[in-house]
């Protein structure tokens, strides 16, 4: 059963939610403590042991992502759901490693959901190796924000000022920095264009095709794609070094 912390200034909006909480079950939970404020909370937890803590952002005093930093730097962790009626901070949670991000009125079936990514957090194994722990990109899209899996995704494409974001099922739009990502996830991605990087996981062939003009017309094939992606001449000797030893 998991343990939850409700902070929220609100009276109002603990009561909502414990009631919305008493209606899951897959996974079980109890709100084993209530806080008003960011000061409460960090007391609390001084004292007890919990699973997650579901806060509000805009309360009094220090807000919901100062509690969020406050707890990146506990030994053991401590899974972080914000609940709020404001969207514009969700970049900025999940960049506190916030494990999801509620909008008021709270569904009971994304509540549901947000439970489920607890539980599978609290049953992991916490690495303390960098290149072990994974990583996001933060997708903001009409009127939701995703956090979608460095380990999912197959490629970064750049397109004008936005960025594609490639997995197995579905596209997306990232605004940034093509040469800041490679910069910053050069373990994970490989260049193989001007305008595109690749999941160095999800090679899988270079293939010779006639009817591309550049790299000499060589292409690279990737896990769970149909299309190919053109390789150009620039880069043709690195990915098939890397090509040679993803093989073996």
């Amino acid at each position: 059963m998991l343990k939850i912390l409700l902070v929220d200034d609100e009276a109002l909006a603990r009561s909502r939610l414990k009631s919305l909480l008493l209606d899951c079950s897959n996974p079980a939970v109890q709100v084993v403590g209530e806080a008003a404020n960011t000061v409460q909370a960090v007391e609390f937890l001084q004292h007890h042991d919990v699973d997650a803590v579901l806060a509000d952002i805009h309360m009094p005093g220090a807000d919901g992502l100062t509690l969020a930093q406050t707890l990146r730097q506990r030994v053991k962790p401590i899974a972080m759901v914000f609940v709020t009626a404001y969207t514009e901070h969700a970049v900025q949670a999940f960049e506190l490693d916030a494990l999801d991000y509620l909008t008021k009125p709270v569904r009971l079936d994304r509540l549901q959901v947000a439970l489920q990514k607890i539980e599978r957090f609290t049953h992991a194994p916490h690495a303390s190796e960098p290149d072990l722990l994974d990583e996001f990109l933060v997708i903001q899209e009409r009127n939701r924000t995703l956090r979608v899996s460095l380990s999912d995704v197959l490629y970064l494409k750049a397109e004008l000022k936005y960025i594609t974001v490639r997995t197995v099922n579905h596209s997306y739009i990232l605004e940034g920095s093509l040469a800041e990502l490679e910069a910053k996830y050069v373990n994970r991605f490989i260049r193989i264009h001007r305008n595109a990087l690749v999941a160095r996981r999800a090679v899988r062939s270079l293939e010779k095709h006639h009817d591309l003009d550049e790299g000499d017309g060589w292409a690279l094939r990737l896990s769970g794609l149909v299309d190919v992606l053109p390789v150009s001449r620039r880069q043709l000797a690195a990915v098939r070094a890397l090509v040679i030893e993803a093989t073996g």
